[in-house]
């Protein structure tokens, strides 16, 4: 079985590009996803996986991705080879696109991550917060 999900951002815009032969579209872009686990003290770390769409998705991510989104990438495993003019050989293992998803909503793009109110100091319901478990009756 050959499946990969994946969840993080676009490091940048998707680049669209039609083949020569059958004029089929084709979308690629990087996304960068966050390690589960990072050593404390560090940075959080990230892995950057190279995506190709194809054919209607490759126009969806064209015209709907952008630099910084999230989303969520169901695909496949694919490793080409090529010779470059020189005759050197390139090995490239990418994710082959099957389906893509928004992952958060159009509301959290527009700040990046959902923000929390600050808490004022005059309660507006009548309950002032309590920071410590041992203040409370019961």
């Amino acid at each position: 079985m050959n499946k990969v999900i994946l969840m993080g951002r676009l490091t940048k815009d998707p680049e669209l590009r039609y083949t020569s032969v059958n004029n089929t579209a084709v979308c690629s872009f990087t996304l960068a996803v966050d390690r589960r686990f990072s050593k404390q003290g560090e940075e959080k770390q990230a892995d950057f996986f190279p995506i190709v769409a194809w054919d209607k998705q490759a126009e969806f991510c064209s015209k709907y991705f952008t630099k910084g989104l999230k989303v969520v990438v169901i695909g496949r495993l694919q490793t080409r080879t090529w010779d470059d003019n020189e005759g050197k050989r390139h090995y490239v293992t990418e994710v082959v696109a099957e389906e893509l998803h928004f992952a958060e909503s159009k509301k959290s793009q527009e700040f990046n991550e959902p923000r929390l109110a600050e808490p004022t100091t005059e309660p507006s319901d009548g309950f002032y917060p309590i920071d410590d478990d041992d203040q409370l009756p019961f």
